[in-house]
């Protein structure tokens, strides 16, 4: 029998939803209160208690989540800022924009995080922040970064854009440096109607910086303490992320679940050559993507697109390896870990609605690639 598995199926997660979601959407309407107002408010207190910190600050984007924590840091030319080479454009080209400089480093083998030892020889006195990313759904190794920065008074900005829910050592992410910086771009594990994104801190000083930033530095009307910039979340997104936020927790586990499924089937099937992701001690994976190392992975990718598999590479090429970093002077075989992830790496489809039927599928075709 021959089964589809796209990549990501929204529609799955919505038609039980469907109602609750027009209901909140209708209420918007209805209340004409489309900035700001009680949506944001009820989002971002309820956003409070599932991650159990202090402040959170809905935002436009992930992307301007990580921009407006660069600015409440007061980051900027001649400052230097640590990230990974293997992550999203967002990380280091946020550093660009505001003016200072990326330091990159490799990445960890197994986890695709961020490398302690790497980051911790990379410091110099210009370095301002540290951004590790907690990639694919699970947390980087902080608590060395943590404390390192902290003993030379550098701000650690976690990136969680792919991570909400996650743990590092039974603590949620976006709870260990000055700021945390998620996304709710449709695709992740909490997805809006669109961009949308939040910020967590525990300093009230920073978090009051952030909700002056994301409104022009304004307060009260026209009156402007900052330069910030227009970082307001839709009162729209926030209803219908309300309505998904409580289910947040069962989707988590429901990945989970389907990243068990697949460990089993492809040790059934005899893949050796396929390298399963890794789940380091302490750091939960909530599996934002479930991404695994292959040979062939180009032939590969073109054989599961005939067999209507969705797949998708995430990323080909390394902060390094990019024309608009060019400048940086990095070259090819500077980060060789990196390298190697972005050759061999493929997400399968592991959103909560993934049947059974389907991920033995998807492993079948695997099989049948690399055994005939």
């Amino acid at each position: 029998m021959f089964v589809t598995v796209p990549l990501l199926d929204l529609h799955a997660q919505y038609t039980p939803l469907r109602q609750a979601i027009l209901d909140a959407v209708t209420r918007v309407c209805d209340s004409q209160r489309f900035i700001g107002g009680p949506e944001v408010e009820g989002l971002e207190r309820e956003l409070c208690a599932q991650l159990k910190v202090p402040h959170a600050i809905g935002l436009s984007s992930g992307t301007d989540a990580v921009l407006a924590a660069l600015m409440a840091l007061d980051i900027g030319p001649g400052d230097e800022v640590i990230t990974p080479t293997y992550s999203f454009f967002a990380t280091a080209g946020c550093v660009v924009r505001i003016g200072a400089k990326p330091v990159l480093v490799d990445i960890e083998a197994g986890t695709f995080n961020i490398d302690v030892d790497q980051t911790l020889a990379a410091i110099t006195p210009r370095t301002k922040a540290i951004i590790p990313v907690h990639l694919f759904g699970q947390a980087a190794e902080l608590m060395p970064i943590v404390d390192a920065a902290d003993k030379r008074g550098i701000a650690v900005i976690e990136d969680a854009a792919q991570a909400i829910g996650c743990e590092y050592q039974d603590r949620p992410v976006g709870t260990w440096g000055a700021i945390g910086c998620f996304s709710f771009f449709p695709s992740k594990n909490l997805g809006a109607f669109g961009d949308a994104g939040f910020v967590t801190a525990t300093d009230a000083g920073i978090a009051k910086k952030l909700r002056l930033i994301r409104t022009h530095g304004m307060e009260p009307k026209y009156y402007h303490h900052l330069v910030g910039a227009n970082f307001r979340i839709d009162a729209m997104q926030a209803a219908v992320l309300r309505v998904k936020l409580p289910h947040l927790p069962a989707w988590s586990e429901a990945r989970r679940a389907n990243a068990a499924r697949y460990r089993a089937l492809f040790t059934d099937a005899g893949l050796g050559e396929v390298v399963l992701p890794v789940e380091a001690p302490a750091r939960t994976h909530i599996y934002n993507q479930f991404v695994i190392r292959v040979p062939e992975r180009d032939r590969l990718k073109k054989h599961l697109e005939t067999a209507d598999i969705g797949t998708e590479i995430y990323y080909p090429v390394p902060f390094h390896m990019q024309k608009c970093f060019a400048d940086l002077g990095y070259r090819q075989g500077d980060f060789p870990v990196a390298e190697a992830a972005a050759a061999s790496s493929l997400a399968l489809p592991i959103y909560p609605e993934l049947t059974a039927a389907q991920q033995a599928a998807v492993v079948g075709a695997i099989r049948t690639f690399y055994r005939g």
